[in-house]
């Protein structure tokens, strides 16, 4: 934990949750320690990934990082549920993010594909891991800043470190469900890596998990999806993943155009 007895922040599961205070207690428990260690595993798995991605286990690489992006959809949450919240586990995560969803994907995908394109990949490869850092350090500079457009509207800035490694492994979740080379190719896949890498550090507005509330009515639709979706990665996960990135990228135009609606009904200038 932090020296500072004052308000600390926790470890952050999403970017569209906000910072409680509390008061420090005497000494450490289980309680307070709990989310600190999930975003350790998170840490551990990432890196873990570029074992295996060493090794040429292509599969066991890229789950490593999913499992990572699990754990770090979770620690956030129980370190604001179980009240455990800390500055040192607001800069844990950072920096396990960091790694994980930046430094890991980079170097997975240039030992995979890019480097067939020693120059051009690499550099792709330094794009990608420099922007997630980027990314995750204007975050943590704007954890104290009241005045956030985007955060106050409930949408995300750019792509989320996590998404944006999941999107960056869209090519190999597309070589695997169809075995065809093309997606392989190093050109292709760095263009793709620096096109992902500009998402992330960019001011457009993305969607949160805030955001996605179902009406009443479509409650057990909703359910069902998820079960359906669940089984899907259970079954055909890298039709399931494929089917979950062209989701994504096609609800982005959308949430530019609903923010742009909000901002309009506000009166907020462009940021």
């Amino acid at each position: 934990m932090s020296e500072d007895d004052g308000a600390r922040l926790g470890p952050k599961a999403a970017e569209d949750e906000f910072p409680q205070s509390r008061t420090a207690g005497r000494g450490l428990t289980l309680r307070a320690v709990l989310p600190n260690a999930i975003t350790a595993a998170a840490l551990c798995s990432g890196l873990t990934g570029i074992r295996f991605a060493i090794s040429g286990e292509w599969k066991l690489a890229i789950f490593a990082i999913i499992l990572a992006g699990l754990l770090d959809g979770i620690d956030g949450r129980i370190a604001r549920l179980l009240k455990a919240q800390s500055r040192f586990g607001a800069e844990l995560d950072s920096l396990a993010d960091s790694l994980s969803f930046g430094m890991a994907p980079a170097l997975i995908l240039y030992m995979w594909s890019l480097q067939d394109l020693p120059r051009l990949g690499w550099f792709a490869a330094l794009a990608f891991g420099i922007c997630c850092a980027l990314r995750l350090a204007r975050f943590n500079a704007q954890i104290d800043v009241e005045e956030q457009p985007h955060k106050s509207a409930g949408f995300l800035t750019g792509i989320p470190a996590p998404v944006g490694a999941g999107l960056a492994f869209l090519p190999f979740y597309l070589w695997m469900a169809t075995g065809d080379e093309l997606f392989r190719n190093p050109v292709g896949n760095a263009v793709w890596m620096a096109l992902i890498a500009v998402l992330m550090i960019s001011n457009l507005a993305t969607l949160s998990w805030g955001l996605i509330r179902p009406q009443r009515n479509l409650r057990l639709p909703f359910i069902a999806f998820a079960g359906m979706l669940f089984a899907a990665l259970l079954l055909e996960p890298w039709w399931a993943l494929i089917a979950i990135c062209a989701g994504y990228l096609a609800l982005m135009p959308y949430s530019w155009w609903r923010y742009a609606r909000i901002r309009q009904q506000r009166g907020h200038r462009p940021t």
